[in-house]
């Protein structure tokens, strides 16, 4: 039972031990996901940040740089400012590094498919377009080369909504699925990830100046902790804030955006009918039926 007068204090993953055994782990997870599978191998798209290149490290580590092939998939001028971390990252590890451009089939979608759907081409719908295109050509070479496709997104983004469903969200498997950033910048400096990419400030690179920070209200050291009471220890809101020192308005933003991004994380519904189904155990109760007051979008 949890003290919440006395809430326990949120631990990360932080030692050279634990971050050993975590990489041990994950590493092992990557190896056998893909045995399983039977997959030659596995694809993963990069970005030159954090996740990605510690992703792509993990799986050249699980499978062999010989059997893990590299996407870098540009469609921005943001985009291109990366393209050299990307490929010294690809070249560091030994594995095949392809770059294509999405730029064309963003400009063909806004072209034919936009204004037949919606006059209006919201920039946030075409960021979204952008990183479902991103999840077609991973997939197109997942499908050709008989590889499973390796998603970069971490336990804080996904518990957040921090990606697009179908999009970065789309993989066969999450390695970093567990770690909050706050671990995976932890892990980034124990197995030699560049100094350089564990220090660039996270962004989703939509547009010059974008940060996580700026979208999420907060740095990932600040809401780590918050979600690490709530979410994992079961907290209370409001005490979880406090002792997080977290602002109460952000702290109800932020549950906000757990609760409404519930759908990302879940498998689509199905209506549940037919008596074969009678005797299925119940799915564990979700954290965000607790704090389903927080929510604004009941998808």
């Amino acid at each position: 039972m949890i003290d919440q007068k006395h809430p326990v204090e949120p631990s990360f993953l932080s030692t050279v031990t634990e971050l050993d055994l975590a990489r041990s782990k994950l590493v092992g997870f990557v190896e056998q996901t893909v045995r399983r599978a039977d997959a030659d191998g596995a694809v993963v798209a990069m970005s030159g940040g954090i996740d990605s290149t510690l992703t792509a490290m993990l799986a050249a580590e699980a499978l062999g740089s010989d059997r893990v092939l590299g996407l870098g998939l540009p469609c921005t001028d943001i985009d291109d400012s990366h393209a050299a971390d990307t490929h010294a990252i690809a070249a560091a590890l030994g594995i095949e590094f392809r770059a294509v451009s999405l730029q064309p089939l963003v400009h063909m979608f806004e072209d034919v498919v936009a204004p037949a759907v919606d006059t209006r081409c919201s920039d946030r719908a075409l960021d979204n377009v952008v990183a479902r295109l991103r999840a077609v050509a991973t997939y197109y070479a997942a499908n050709a080369l008989s590889y499973l496709v390796v998603g970069t997104a971490n336990r804080s983004e996904r518990l957040l909504g921090y990606f697009t469903k179908y999009g970065d969200g789309a993989a066969d498997l999450y390695p970093l699925g567990d770690l909050y950033k706050t671990e995976v910048r932890a892990l980034a400096g124990t197995v030699g990830v560049p100094r350089r990419i564990i220090e660039k400030a996270p962004t989703a690179g939509q547009e010059a100046g974008q940060t996580d920070a700026a979208d999420l209200g907060a740095d990932y050291d600040v809401l780590d902790p918050f979600l690490r009471r709530v979410v994992d220890h079961g907290e209370d809101v409001v005490d979880a804030a406090a002792a997080s020192r977290m602002d109460r308005d952000l702290a109800a933003a932020v549950t906000a955006r757990f609760v409404d991004s519930r759908h990302k994380r879940d498998t689509p519904p199905t209506p549940q009918t037919g008596g074969w189904l009678v005797d299925r155990r119940t799915p564990p109760r979700d954290r965000a039926d607790d704090l389903r007051e927080y929510g604004t979008d009941a998808g």
